[in-house]
């Protein structure tokens, strides 16, 4: 049914229910495990010049500390997943809907809410963007908050 899921990472808290979901259906359908990370270009291209270099290092720095969890966490589950880690540059929901189509995805995962947080009331606008326009299915996954007798600790 699934042997080629998505995560996308943005290294936040929030997405590790995500990765946590999208490595448990991978070892139950013996699926590869893709996680990429995008370094927001916008985000790039509106810093000053003087910082913009150091600016895109660290968010590269970032995303592979971030895909290095995801790796992590697919061997802890199981270490026989196959795990394939990309790092891009551009538009979020953009690369992330590419990325998807380009290792021919059964499934991409990804949590709801991202590093910048309370901006949007019930879905990431990342997430809420590649929902509407990937042709892939999405699961999203929101993060449990403290209260939810859903929560438990690891």
């Amino acid at each position: 049914m699934f042997d080629t899921i998505v995560v996308a990472t943005d290294g936040s808290d929030s997405v590790g229910r995500a990765v946590s979901v999208a490595v448990d259906v991978a070892a139950r359908f013996d699926a590869e495990v893709h996680a990429v990370y995008v370094v927001d270009a916008g985000e790039v291209e509106s810093s000053p010049d003087t910082v913009r270099d150091d600016l895109r290092d660290a968010l590269d720095d970032q995303g592979r500390g971030a895909l290095d969890r995801v790796e992590d966490a697919a061997h802890d589950r199981d270490d026989d997943l196959d795990v394939t880690i990309e790092v891009r540059e551009g538009r979020p929901a953009s690369e992330i809907d590419a990325y998807a189509r380009d290792v021919d995805a059964d499934l991409v995962a990804m949590g709801t809410r991202g590093r910048h947080g309370e901006n949007r009331f019930l879905i990431g606008s990342v997430a809420e963007r590649v929902v509407r326009t990937c042709p892939i299915p999405v699961l999203t996954v929101r993060q449990l908050t403290e209260e939810d007798p859903r929560r438990t600790t690891i």
